[in-house]
């Protein structure tokens, strides 16, 4: 005669001590779990609900600069380091975690700090109205000497709009009337690039391929440079004028740029004639432009006093960032960690947010961090839904920006209609249905 029982091992359900969680076992079936669907979605509206309840983006700001802040930037290897100059002349360099200044000097007496960057190691250049670039030390021992002299000036022919360093050699580049290539070790440009242009207002090498470089220029074009050409390769002509651009991080061809014509265009160099994508939701002019560490996602600020943040293959932003305070955004960078963006605007302050406004800082417990996911996956599964959707994409937007939206709108389908009725009382063929991408760049030349 056999007997079967039913046996459990104690460690499956006893725990080791007394404050360890009691394991409950539970049977995956699905059909024994009919409402998990309707449980599910409860979760995941609730969990929505709770993220814009805590949508708290903003950390803090720097305070001490005597004028407008004219340019920012972030250091290409640490986190808490960033360096910005303003229209009095002055240099400051920032502390992000204490939030304070590490050095400041008055480096350049007659006008703006018109562009600042980082070196590949510790050293900082800035270009003055005054037609000089300078080198500065950051290392601790130089700081805290209390000297404020400049380990090098250079002298350029006519006013610097823009600076650009290689990623891991000491060369940069400076944009002005031309673009010019230099040497840290030499006191004069090696090399000068042109065509044929007043000038130019920004310059960006590309971060993998370390010897392209792409500028903006006054005449609406933006123009790509091979420092290994003797002159420029490509150039694009667009209805409007571009303020600054920015590369792609994880993706060598492709770069967006930042318009007068509130929008922002993704480019892809291997065929310029058309933007990849048109990123649109900015009312007023869009001033610069930043790409987060991992490619997928980038900052704007904008003269209408707001920092969005809008994902590379979305035509609309998922954030935007705005106080009472802040005036006209001039610059913004995105951290290389992908935690936090800093944004500098006309009222003498740079601004600290955080990149995901919901996002918990500090050290999460394991437990903690396991619920966040499956919320997370929660919201993504259930992303589609009317309710789920309505809740997630709402914005609080200044009473400013809301009528411009409802101007800009209008206008656009105006324009539409006129279109629209043009060709319908036209002969057939004589006015071609264009669409919006293809309006953008007027020419390319190679």
């Amino acid at each position: 005669m056999k007997v079967k029982v039913l046996t459990r091992n104690p460690d499956v359900y006893i725990r080791e001590t007394k404050r360890d969680i009691h394991k409950v076992p539970r049977n995956y079936d699905p059909s024994l779990h009919p409402f998990e669907a309707p449980r599910e979605y409860v979760r995941a509206l609730n969990s929505v609900k709770l993220e814009r309840v805590f949508a708290k983006p903003f950390i803090g700001n720097l305070d001490g600069h005597r004028d407008g802040i004219s340019c920012l930037a972030k250091h290409s290897q640490q986190l808490s380091i960033i360096a910005s100059g303003d229209y009095s002349g002055e240099v400051r360099l920032w502390d992000i975690p204490q939030r304070k200044c590490k050095f400041t000097v008055q480096a350049h007496a007659e006008g703006a700090v018109k562009a600042i960057s980082f070196c590949h190691d510790d050293r900082v250049i800035s270009a003055g109205f005054d037609k000089t670039l300078k080198i500065w030390s950051t290392d601790d021992l130089h700081l805290s000497s209390g000297s404020k002299e400049p380990l090098k000036v250079l002298l350029s022919d006519s006013i610097v709009t823009g600076i650009s360093h290689h990623r891991k050699e000491s060369k940069f580049a400076t944009c002005g009337d031309v673009c010019q290539l230099w040497d840290e070790n030499r006191s004069g440009p090696v090399k000068s690039l042109e065509w044929g242009v007043d000038s130019l207002l920004h310059i960006a090498y590309n971060p993998i391929e370390t010897f392209l470089l792409a500028s903006c220029a006054s005449d609406r074009s933006i123009i790509l440079y091979d420092t290994r050409e003797a002159g420029p390769i490509r150039k694009i002509v667009t209805k409007m004028r571009s303020n600054q651009l920015s590369w792609n991080p994880m993706e060598a061809y492709t770069f967006s740029a930042a318009n007068e014509d509130y929008n922002v265009y993704s480019y892809d160099t291997r065929n310029l004639r058309t933007p990849v994508n048109i990123h649109m939701d900015h009312v007023m002019a869009v001033t610069s432009i930043d790409y987060a560490p991992t490619g997928r996602e980038f900052v704007t600020g904008s003269f209408d006093k707001s920092v969005r943040i809008f994902e590379v293959n979305k035509g609309h932003s998922r954030e935007i960032y705005h106080t009472k305070r802040m005036q006209h955004v001039t610059n913004v960078c995105w951290s290389l960690d992908n935690k936090y963006i800093m944004s500098a605007s006309d009222e003498m302050n740079i601004r600290i947010w955080k990149a995901r406004a919901s996002e918990k800082l500090g050290v999460l417990k394991p437990r903690e961090k396991a619920a966040l996911e499956y919320a997370d996956s929660l919201k993504q599964k259930f992303a589609n839904h009317p309710q789920i959707k309505r809740i997630a994409r709402h914005r609080q937007v200044p009473k400013h920006i809301y009528h411009h939206q409802q101007q800009l709108r209008a206008s656009r389908e105006k324009n539409k209609r006129k279109e629209a009725n043009r060709r319908k009382h036209s002969k057939p063929g004589s006015v071609p249905l264009v669409g919006e991408r293809k309006k953008v760049v007027l020419s390319e030349q190679s």
